[in-house]
């Protein structure tokens, strides 16, 4: 791959919902998918990346323990019954949580090194043509997130993936030019 083509996949992806709910996705892609996660960058390799995948019924699932967290911390209950069917918008659902550390310093670096992971698999989705998006957990849902993905009680939900086959494409949001400091 040359730089351009690296940079061309780059400035292509998109996060996109516009996804066809219905159309499987082969678990041989979803499995390339993560496993790109795990070659991120890795202070002291720790290795802290957690993955649950989950499709069918199980994303119904994923939606009511949300829902059910969010209820409990009383968000508003026209966003708690929405959010019980939202992981149906998209054929599988990724999971990613980060590994607690040994020290407060490593616990923060094994979410950069996972949102780093995060990144990776998001391109690997578009260089297969499919559509992603990287949603956030909802507030006081962490526990049962991870709960129910099997995953330890002190591990760090740093995204929700959606991927899917897109039903159409995003235009470029603008994007503001990089403040850039020069020290020589």
């Amino acid at each position: 791959m040359t730089p351009d083509e690296l940079e061309n996949l780059i400035t292509a992806r998109r996060s996109n919902l516009l996804i066809d709910a219905s159309r499987e996705v082969d678990p041989e892609l979803v499995d390339r998918i993560v496993n790109t996660a795990q070659w991120a960058p890795n202070h002291k390799r720790t290795w802290p990346l957690r993955v649950a995948v989950i499709s069918g019924d199980s994303r119904r699932a994923l939606g009511d323990t949300i829902a059910d967290a969010m209820a409990v911390h009383g968000d508003d209950e026209m966003k708690v019954t929405k959010t019980r069917g939202k992981f149906m918008r998209a054929p599988i659902i990724i999971v990613v949580a980060a590994a607690e550390g040994t020290t407060t310093n490593e616990t923060e670096e094994n979410k950069y090194a996972v949102a780093a992971g995060v990144q990776n698999m998001l391109l690997m989705t578009e260089s297969f043509g499919l559509a992603a998006l990287w949603g956030s957990p909802a507030k006081g849902a962490n526990n049962a997130i991870t709960a129910l993905c099997s995953m330890n009680r002190t591990d760090h939900v740093i995204g929700i993936i959606y991927v899917g086959w897109p039903t159409q494409s995003v235009a470029a949001p603008q994007r503001p030019d990089i403040e850039v400091s020069r020290l020589s």
